[in-house]
């Protein structure tokens, strides 16, 4: 009997813990986005089954299945812009061209500025330059001379302008060049840049890294060093550096099982967070914002028009005060990643933009003053890498390079300008910031109005000075758009039209410049015949059709085409 009993009680517990653990999956299941973005082990295994296959010939201007009409216009626009974008910078595509074979980064984002089935014929016929020779204000200039509005924004780190960041360096070099480049000690305006930095950040200490994915790295091996927990959990969609645990799915070699890719904005996320006991953190990037649960937007995925993007303050300050008040109550550690936004959206950043305190910041980009940095700044409890009571119980992080006396210096140049005014009069960049948002809202919204005024299916949403392209009606061709934009100077990152970063400095004059090209762009592009579209087409149907190819592609013998030389290429474009 008693051996009945004790049977009986175990298979009872052993059904707790299996009933425990279902409801936690489920839990956990309920949680996660349901894009393959939010499923990551999901999207490796289909990026190791996507075929590829290519768009050539007549068929690059016809996939979408339009009229001989509309096709012969797109091949006339296709050569000439392919002919314009050659005779503008010679110069500047040969020194690409030959620098590319032994500089990994050019191959990389040459293949990914547009979907893979248009890629081979636009890196022949519309190949972008990589090199420049000269920046001043908003402007850019390449070595033909050529001088293009910068929307590039150097991914965020020149948020004030290139004339103000090159002051800060020039005046960091001639501070540092007594000490030069000597690493282990610091230069004297180390430990008010610290001050500084804490105070702006509302937390009591800093260390200092050399890049934003360093900061990041540090701020989660000091969360579960503290916790004695090791499960991450970040957003879907979100961007928080290359290294491998906040880089789960595709791009990442390594199969990643401590961290959770969760839906942002949602209460199936707050009650994963409520009722598990192995969450160490949450990052927070609050440039999602702009997309939640979606990845950063580019063009080398614009398959359809279907990118989304939108801003709403009031609904994203109330999800992190919801979130602050979870992880405070269940010991988690909230990090707010101010790698890309820090001192865009105010001085104290997202922090103070959103009005919510976080216990870990990680910044990086404009902090240096232009030159390369990470910064973690937190509660002192969480930055402390050693215990008082346990001598080898360590948090190790060290780089050669941190705290380097030039990078430092710059630090100091940028700190000091945003919180006094300058000799010349000019007043602190803090005073800024109360302006920044309606401006900024105002200038779109005058580009957005034009674009309207003119039926062209293009639109912008933003977050202050941040700007993401959106499609308004199905087209397979949008990719192309970032081509007739650079033709009309103005300069975007390998992203093409996924994100537009305007420097603080620009002024109205200045944005309306840019938005003369933008429209001129739009409609040059419209004009070439590439946003027809067939009057039964939708986002789904060319999604389907793009799955359809796929398949044919997957489980077809067909060869696979003959390369195209770019002679041949223009000879098939100009004889179609």
């Amino acid at each position: 009997m008693t051996a009945w009993w004790w049977w009986v009680g175990g298979m009872a517990l052993l059904a707790l813990y299996v009933g425990g653990r279902v409801r936690q999956r489920l839990r956990l299941s309920r949680a996660k986005h349901r894009s393959l973005h939010g499923h990551a082990r999901w999207s490796r295994r289909l990026a190791r089954l996507m075929p590829h296959y290519e768009y050539s010939g007549a068929r690059f201007f016809s996939c979408d299945e339009a009229p001989t009409e509309i096709v012969a216009a797109r091949q006339r626009a296709f050569g000439a812009l392919g002919q314009r974008l050659r005779e503008r910078a010679p110069l500047t595509r040969a020194a690409t061209d030959a620098a590319a074979p032994v500089i990994s980064d050019l191959q990389f984002v040459s293949r990914y500025r547009v979907p893979f089935q248009f890629s081979r014929v636009v890196r022949t016929e519309l190949a972008s330059g990589a090199f420049l020779q000269a920046a001043q204000g908003v402007t850019l200039t390449d070595l033909d001379g050529n001088i293009s509005y910068d929307l590039a924004g150097s991914y965020g780190v020149n948020l004030f302008g290139i004339d103000f960041y090159r002051t800060c360096i020039d005046a960091a070099v001639a501070r540092a060049r007594r000490l030069g480049p000597v690493l282990g000690g610091y230069h004297e305006v180390v430990a008010e840049n610290a001050r500084r930095i804490c105070a702006i950040a509302g937390l009591d200490e800093v260390s200092f890294h050399m890049s934003g994915t360093e900061a990041v790295m540090q701020a989660v091996r000091l969360a579960r060093y503290h916790t004695g927990r090791r499960r991450v959990v970040q957003f879907c969609g979100a961007y928080h550096g290359w290294w491998d645990e906040v880089q789960p799915g595709v791009g990442n070699p390594r199969v990643i099982r401590d961290t959770f890719v969760l839906r942002e904005m949602h209460d199936a996320t707050l009650e994963v967070l409520r009722t598990r006991c192995d969450i160490a953190c949450v990052l927070v990037n609050p440039l999602q914002s702009l997309h939640p649960n979606a990845a950063a937007p580019g063009d080398g995925t614009l398959l359809a028009s279907d990118r989304a993007a939108a801003f709403d303050r009031a609904a994203y300050t109330a999800w992190l005060r919801q979130l602050r008040e979870v992880c405070t109550d269940r010991g988690i550690v909230l990090i707010l990643d101010e790698v890309f936004l820090g001192f865009r959206l105010a001085r104290g950043g997202a922090q103070e933009f959103f009005g919510v305190q976080a216990d870990l910041v990680t910044y990086g980009k404009t902090l240096g003053g232009g030159l390369p940095v990470g910064v973690v700044c937190g509660r002192r409890e969480l930055m402390r890498r050693f215990r008082d009571d346990r001598p080898s119980d360590i948090c190790f992080a060290r780089g050669t390079f941190n705290a380097h006396p030039y990078v430092m210096a710059a630090m100091h140049e940028f700190l000091r300008r945003l919180d006094e005014p300058q000799p010349d009069g000019t007043p602190a960049l803090r005073d800024g910031y109360a302006a920044s948002e309606a401006a900024w809202t105002a200038r779109i919204a005058r580009l957005n109005a034009r674009l309207d005024a003119e039926q062209l299916p293009v639109r912008l949403a933003h977050l202050v000075s941040v700007a993401t392209v959106l499609y308004t009606m199905p087209s397979r061709y949008n990719g192309l758009f970032q081509f007739y934009l650079r033709a009309h100077g103005l300069a975007l990152s390998w992203v093409g039209t996924g994100r537009l970063i305007f420097s603080h400095a620009y002024t109205d004059a200045d944005f309306d410049a840019v938005a003369d090209r933008f429209v001129a762009a739009a409609r040059e592009m419209r004009d070439g015949g590439w946003w027809w579209a067939s009057p039964n087409a939708t986002n789904a149907t060319i999604r389907r059709q793009v799955l359809r190819e796929l398949l044919r592609a997957r489980f077809s013998q067909a060869p696979a085409p003959v390369p195209l030389t770019p002679h041949a290429v223009r000879s098939s474009n100009a004889g179609s």
